[in-house]
């Protein structure tokens, strides 16, 4: 059963975190083998179930250490049709994986959710292509059919909401908020950018939240972006613009480099922790409501706890 369908508590402004870069930490520093960069594979075998739990604990325990709220964000970023196609999945069991996946989320918030450490389920949705560029643009409404199957299984597993990471064009995004409309779940969306602040799409991210939300009639509970350094995108960011005030969460990538050079890396960039910790900290002195933080390609929870050690005792002094 889902608790914070009906009031996500991070609208409230408390600081809530989630995890990192969880498929570059299971194949760089953990060895472990993903087809397809999918992560939900890992979910066929107890050994992989273990894995993927204990990658979760690490991260709680930052949380539950420095006082926030944490965002179980589901295994299920390739999880979708036509990437569960192509590591062998069959649709029925494309839809066992993910009723697993949203159930094991539900498990551990069971057992570690309190009133000083809330934990929010979140079924992961991952673009239909590629995360780094647009290799065909879906209209919204044949993304609305593609992802609505999804979204319906995190519905009918309890999830309390959704979360689109790496959308690379809005109509995708659009029709990712649809779907979770259709079936009566809360939706983030979270869009990645290239190094001058555009989606790879070309679209500024203005334009893009701007059109997500005449499309949706202002549908997703927030936006956030992902799978970009800091350094991407803070110069397109202007504190007085009212699209700004609805980008709430942030997961960023370890390294400066560019989807392209990330793309052609043979090793992982696992940048600065400290460095990402305190750039985290002057966007979040400068955009005190992005209260939604963790990591993307090449973080993990080293990056995950600095980040919690610069924000946290800010956002202890605004409550």
């Amino acid at each position: 059963m889902s608790k914070y369908r009906d009031a996500l508590p991070q609208l409230d402004g408390r600081l809530f975190l989630t995890d990192s870069g969880m498929e570059t930490t299971l194949i760089f520093l953990e060895g472990w083998d993903l087809p397809e960069f999918a992560s939900c594979d890992l979910l066929r075998s107890e050994k992989g179930t273990e894995a993927v739990v204990d990658y979760y604990l690490r991260h709680l325990e930052i949380a539950r250490k420095a006082g926030t709220g944490f965002i179980l964000e589901s295994p299920t970023w390739r999880s979708s049709p036509d990437w569960g196609s192509k590591i062998g999945y069959s649709n029925d069991e494309l839809e066992a994986i993910n009723l697993k996946a949203v159930g094991l989320m539900a498990k551990i918030r069971d057992e570690h959710d309190s009133e000083d450490l809330p934990i929010v389920v979140s079924g992961c949705i991952g673009p239909r292509g590629d995360g780094y560029v647009v290799e065909e643009i879906m209209t919204a409404d044949e993304a609305r059919t593609y992802h609505r199957p999804q979204i319906k299984t995190y519905a009918a597993a309890g999830a309390d909401m959704v979360t689109a990471i790496t959308m690379t064009h809005t109509e995708e995004a659009i029709g990712v908020a649809m779907a979770a409309q259709d079936n009566g779940l809360p939706v983030a969306i979270s869009f990645t950018v290239e190094t001058d602040g555009r989606l790879p799409s070309g679209e500024t991210l203005e334009a893009a939240i701007e059109r997500v939300e005449w499309a949706t009639e202002l549908y997703p509970a927030y936006y956030m972006i992902n799978c970009a350094h800091p350094t991407h995108f803070d110069h397109v960011l202007d504190a007085s613009a009212p699209w700004v005030s609805r980008i709430k969460g942030l997961r960023a990538n370890a390294s400066r480099c560019s989807h392209a050079e990330l793309e052609a890396a043979t090793e992982l960039d696992a940048g600065d922790p400290v460095e990402l910790g305190l750039q985290y900290g002057e966007l979040y002195k400068t955009f005190p409501h992005i209260t939604v933080m963790g990591g993307c390609c090449g973080t993990d929870h080293r990056h995950v706890e600095q980040i919690s050690v610069v924000c946290a005792p800010l956002a202890h002094a605004h409550a």
